[in-house]
């Protein structure tokens, strides 16, 4: 037989019901022997009483204690009574106790025995259970009466045995009803341990206890988040992770998942409890990679578990990466057409033209110089400068010519660097696509000015530009004009990035034109 610490919870828990049930029931089955014992105790001295003063009323009674042998008399009548009210006995006694009758003729003459005081003093109630030549019997004793004088006393009672035998009719429906409770009791008890069994698979008070610790430990320590929702989509758990992740407020337990804050398409995506794979969403600082399955368990849907993963780093690692790349392609590029060039030069020397060959290389540096010195005296952040540079050289080897407008100016401290290179990497990669796909010339200008308030940069291109009524759908993520766009990392993600990076500096993005987005920054007064 298995040690009860290795017992199933359900199985220990109906266990210990049964245990429980069986004790109390017992318990009440005793109590209400004990309580029956009593009511039968007290309605048999009630009876007792009341034959006692129904004889002692009896006109034949006081009549034959004046007879001078009052026994002759009384002890038929006496006999008579007891026969026919089913009790033991039946005694007419003197004031001091001494029997006119009895059951056993033998006793007739001798000294009562049980208490006759009160019955003397005039008491009419007066009941106890006495030992007497019988055996223990229920009794009354009360006084007859002859103008309000005592003259005699009678007692009638009934022994113990005959109230036992009573009793004894009434246990089996004692029995009965304790039997049908603790049946009852045990096909509750059986109903609440097979749905115990279910709800915890059968597993132990330990085994759970260890699953719940491991659970607990799991939970906080992987790095993803992970988020379980109900069959209706309301939040039944969210690790610590997630919580970071999602900002999720301290109540989102047991709401509903599109009701917790999240953004409008985040929240609906998960509220439809749909299978999704590495799907990106923004939030309002982060980028999160969402995956979301059924959760089944014996054949039935319990609800979706999502897992995020934060790409917010990645992708900025990734901005970085191609703008270093962007430099590396800029670079290389140079170096091929200053190459070109320099060939130019020195072909048109060797044929005698060196007019020619100096008007050349002069008009190559002017163009380079310009653009350079035009980004240098007006974007004072060295990181948005480099990226302007690399941006021009990679334009041009795409046939798109890079604009710095006159008077451009973007002074240091606007934004996190960052941020900036966020911003304006994505408009400037969006317009120089844009720009490529339209008919010459093709361009793309970026421009930068100062107000009292704020800093607004302006980007446009000699694309065909953004439908008006697609001016707010531009900066959800996963819409493109692009071809081949997708939810990934690349396509479909540029313009809610920008959007995000500037409202966590208190700034805005809008559609200014068909082809031209602005941005506006706040400046912070030092």
């Amino acid at each position: 037989m298995p040690r009860v610490s290795g017992w199933s919870l359900a199985r220990q828990l109906f266990a210990l019901q049964a245990a429980i049930i069986v004790v109390v029931l017992a318990g009440v089955a005793l109590a209400t022997y004990l309580q029956l014992d009593e009511t039968n105790r007290e309605a048999t001295a009630e009876e007792m009483l009341g034959i006692a003063h129904t004889l002692a009323a009896a006109p034949d009674v006081l009549a034959a204690l004046d007879d001078p042998d009052p026994s002759a008399v009384l002890q038929p009548l006496a006999e008579r009574v007891r026969i026919d009210t089913a009790t033991d006995f039946v005694v007419v006694m003197t004031v001091d106790g001494i029997r006119f009758t009895h059951p056993n003729p033998a006793e007739i003459g001798r000294e009562f025995l049980g208490t006759i005081r009160p019955a003397a003093n005039g008491e009419t109630q007066f009941t106890e259970t006495y030992t007497g030549t019988l055996g223990p019997s229920v009794r009354a004793v009360v006084p007859v009466l002859n103008g309000g004088r005592v003259v005699a006393l009678v007692s009638v009672g009934r022994s113990i045995t005959a109230v036992s035998r009573e009793l004894e009719r009434q246990v089996p429906l004692v029995l009965a009803a304790a039997a049908l409770a603790l049946l009852l009791a045990a096909v509750g008890s059986w109903l609440v341990s097979r749905w115990l069994r279910r709800s915890t698979h059968d597993l132990g008070p330990a085994e759970l206890a260890r699953m719940y610790e491991y659970y607990d430990a799991v939970l906080h320590a992987v790095r993803e988040g992970l988020l379980l929702l109900d069959r209706e989509g309301r939040v039944q758990l969210a690790n610590d992770e997630a919580r970071r992740l999602l900002r999720l407020p301290p109540d989102a337990q047991g709401r509903r998942v599109d009701a917790v804050g999240l953004p409008t398409a985040l929240g609906e995506a998960l509220a439809t409890g749909d299978a999704r794979d590495d799907e990106i969403h923004l939030t309002a600082d982060r980028i999160v990679v969402v995956s979301q399955k059924p959760a089944r368990w014996g054949g039935r849907h319990l609800g979706t578990v999502v897992t995020l993963r934060d790409h917010t780093e990645l992708r900025e690692l990734v901005t970085e990466l191609q703008t270093i790349k962007g430099f590396a392609d800029s670079l290389h590029a140079q170096a091929h057409e200053a190459a070109n060039q320099l060939h130019t030069v020195v072909s048109l020397i060797e044929l005698g033209r060196a007019d020619e060959a100096l008007e050349f290389a002069t008009k190559e540096l002017a163009v380079a110089q310009h653009l350079t010195d035009a980004v240098i005296a007006g974007i004072a952040v060295p990181e948005l400068a480099a990226l302007v540079v690399g941006k021009a050289a990679e334009a041009g080897e795409r046939g798109v010519e890079l604009q710095v407008a006159e008077g451009t100016f973007v002074p240091a401290g606007v934004a996190d660097p960052r941020d900036l290179v966020t911003i304006v990497g994505n408009l400037l990669d969006n317009a120089i696509d844009a720009a490529e796909e339209a008919p010459a010339p093709r361009w793309v200008r970026l421009a930068g000015r100062v107000t009292d308030e704020a800093v607004e940069l302006r980007v446009s291109d000699s694309g065909p530009g953004v439908a008006a009524d697609d001016a707010e759908r531009a900066f959800q993520r996963g819409w493109s004009t692009k071809p081949g766009a997708n939810n990934g990392l690349g396509r479909g993600i540029g313009l809610a990035l920008v959007r995000r990076a500037a409202q966590r500096h208190g700034g805005v993005v809008r559609l200014a034109g068909p082809a031209e987005f602005a941005v506006r920054l706040p400046l912070v007064r030092t």
